[in-house]
């Protein structure tokens, strides 16, 4: 009792700063640009964005191109990109990364080299509890393959041999579904590679872009991130650059895959993303620098919520990103779509996002991000190279 009690005084401690901020200020967006998208998919407990991102565009993709909607299978994709991630490892000898996380290359590669099936012909796992849009939870099904995978890229053996790898894709079929070597869809049989080229897309068709001062402007370069294990090539152009190319692309009709940092304070669990200006936060009426840094990133969100219009936000600026990239303040651990544009009642604007987290927030799976936080917090975008300005 005591300490609910505690609780409930320093929550008080910490609102009564804010109360004098001024009510009605909640946000109305007003859409600029929306672009066909598939239905909203939910990743859960599992760190596969990146899969549901990559074919949330590639769905995309299929509806603009033919008006068709398609619900592809995300953990075809994660079953076959883990056995490529894992042989990379062992390659490396252990000196890459074994995760759950990846990026839009993989999803692409996969495809390429695999091809794709629909969800409606994935089989169920052994659980029958991780496949696809059914609420996957990793937490065991990792703790399984990454110190397995551990003890197989550190064993100093010589003459390693190579049934690591059906032990490997045992679990991974087990946890996810084996996947199908071929399939009947709407009448028609197919292999995954028979589906893929079915789809109607061009898979050597997309690219990367990305801003960093690190390496030269108008270069290839691979981004040092440590999900990115795949040495695919984005090309580098200054901020401003990239900024117009997401513009030009969904104002043309295109969508664009987003792979970038969301543990900023301005990212909310709510469907807002605002690159917040901390020293501005300070020196609102009604609050103090202390109350505002020490709040929970909960209690952060509900401040934002109630400044809604007049939340500031710091400008965004190639100097900033490179520094963030250069310490760590800014990280690449999530992928989305950008497939809109909107204001709010200021004319401040907004890309329209697609999340994998299924129908939360107040828009239904929907975020409105900034375009400065979108500025300041972009690692890469992925889009149709006949998008570009």
């Amino acid at each position: 009792m005591k300490k609910q009690a505690f609780l409930i005084l320093f929550s008080a401690f910490i609102w009564s700063g804010w109360a004098q901020i001024k009510t009605g200020n909640q946000l109305v967006f007003t859409i600029v640009k929306e672009n066909p998208i598939t239905s909203i998919k939910n990743q859960n407990r599992s760190g596969t964005c990146w899969s549901y991102a990559s074919l949330a565009f590639f769905e995309s993709e299929i509806l603009r191109k033919s008006g068709k909607t398609y619900d592809l299978s995300e953990m075809f994709v994660a079953n076959k990109d883990y056995m490529d991630c894992a042989e990379n490892y062992v390659r490396l000898h252990s000196y890459s990364r074994f995760s759950q996380g990846g990026s839009t290359f993989d999803a692409l590669e996969v495809i390429q080299r695999h091809g794709i099936c629909p969800e409606s012909v994935m089989p169920a796992s052994a659980s029958g509890a991780l496949v696809g849009d059914s609420l996957a939870n990793f937490n065991e099904f990792f703790s399984i393959l990454e110190p397995f995978m551990e003890a197989v890229a550190k064993n100093k053996e010589k003459g390693k041999s190579t049934q690591w790898r059906q032990a490997f894709q045992s679990t991974v079929d087990a946890y996810l579904g084996k996947c199908p070597e071929t399939f009947t869809y709407e009448g028609v049989s197919y292999t995954p590679q028979s589906f893929a080229r079915s789809l109607g897309l061009d898979w050597n068709e997309y690219t990367s872009i990305t801003s960093y001062t690190h390496h030269p402007f108008y270069t290839w370069f691979n981004i040092e991130a440590p999900y990115k294990w795949r040495y695919a090539l984005s090309y580098n152009v200054p901020m401003n650059e990239m900024m117009e190319i997401i513009d030009h692309a969904v104002m043309s009709g295109y969508t664009v895959a987003w792979g970038g940092d969301v543990s900023e304070d301005g990212f909310t669990r709510t469907g807002l993303a605002l690159s917040i200006d901390d020293g501005k936060m300070q020196d609102l009426e009604g609050s103090d620098a202390a109350r505002w840094l020490k709040l929970s990133k909960a209690e952060k969100t509900s401040v934002l919520k109630l400044l809604g219009v007049n939340a500031p936000e710091v400008k965004a600026t190639q100097e900033r990103r490179q520094e963030r990239f250069d310490n760590w303040g800014q990280t690449y651990d999530h992928v989305m779509l950008i497939f809109g544009i909107a204001k709010d009642q200021t004319g401040r604007e907004y890309y329209m996002v697609k999340n994998s987290w299924g129908r939360t927030g107040d828009y239904d799976g929907i975020w409105y991000m900034s375009k400065d936080y979108i500025a300041d917090n972009t690692t890469y975008i992925f889009l149709n190279k006949k998008a570009l300005k």
